[in-house]
């Protein structure tokens, strides 16, 4: 599946303009990171791994821009969790 991007998200529509899938974030870090903070996939598509795509989609985008990424959501952090070739834009955890 192909996702649109617009500021904050990545996002697919069906052909009537409704959400179907989508992946938040917010700048973080004066802009050198972004916070992962929602996942959204349709019930109609659940199960095929559209989350998992668009998780995939950010990632690929944080590599180009050279960001890091802070996971937020429950879905964003279990893909990180399962997914350690994502570790290279893994937002390092400040310690107190």
């Amino acid at each position: 599946m192909e996702f649109q991007r617009e500021p904050g998200r990545f996002f697919n529509t069906d052909w009537d303009g409704r959400l179907m899938a989508e992946v938040t974030f917010q700048d973080i870090d004066d802009g050198h990171a972004w916070a992962v903070d929602h996942t959204f996939v349709d019930e109609s598509l659940r199960g095929q791994g559209i989350a998992g795509q668009l998780i995939e989609t950010v990632v690929a985008a944080a590599r180009k821009e050279n960001k890091t990424i802070e996971p937020l959501c429950s879905y964003a952090v279990h893909a990180f969790h399962n997914h350690p070739e994502y570790a290279d834009v893994l937002r390092p955890t400040k310690e107190a």
